[in-house]
């Protein structure tokens, strides 16, 4: 016979947990306009990716990496020759020429936009230990510069390196890059 949920003991109530105030925004608009905000996949991280996928370049999107002191995500991986490439918006990492300050909710958003720069600091650092290398651009770089500085952290992209060598031969036919017969 089943027992009664009455019968059951009733599981003690959790305390409430301490919450910390939430800053509502001022109009329904400026709430869509956040919700809005991407964490991958923003238009300069994509233009970027783009870019170098065009010149040959592969490489990993958000890919984790968990190292001994803390678990990174970069924008862009090139695991293979460990550079990692975060394309940091001015708002939200503080971009001393573009990056603005809030103005509502002032007692929110500033300490949290310090967080964001002290984690990108631990973040270059446990990278940095760990043998990557660390490329950060800012989404107001033209997209040239970003390439270039993307370009001179990694070195030629693996598909040109690789076209160099010979493919050797396979069950009796000839390599690719061999010189035909006749």
């Amino acid at each position: 016979m089943a027992p009664d949920k009455a019968d059951k003991a009733e599981k003690p109530e959790k305390p409430a947990k301490a919450s910390k105030p939430y800053p509502y925004p001022l109009t329904p608009g400026r709430s869509a306009n956040m919700k809005g905000n991407r964490r991958t996949d923003t238009k300069p991280e994509i233009a970027l990716r783009t870019a170098l996928h065009a010149l040959g370049y592969r490489y990993r999107k958000d890919f984790r990496i968990d190292l001994p002191a803390r678990r990174v995500r970069p924008d862009i991986a090139f695991t293979r020759r460990k550079v990692a490439v975060f394309v940091d918006g001015c708002f939200w990492h503080a971009c001393p020429e573009h990056g603005s300050r809030p103005k509502n909710n002032e007692w929110y958003w500033s300490p949290k936009l310090a967080r964001n720069v002290e984690r990108d600091r631990a973040a270059d650092e446990a990278l940095t230990q760990a043998g990557w290398m660390v490329v950060r651009l800012w989404e107001h770089v033209p997209i040239t510069d970003a390439v270039a500085a993307v370009i001179k952290a990694v070195g030629v992209p693996s598909s040109q390196a690789n076209q160099a060598t010979n493919i050797s031969s396979h069950a009796g036919l000839p390599a690719i890059n061999a010189p035909s017969a006749g």
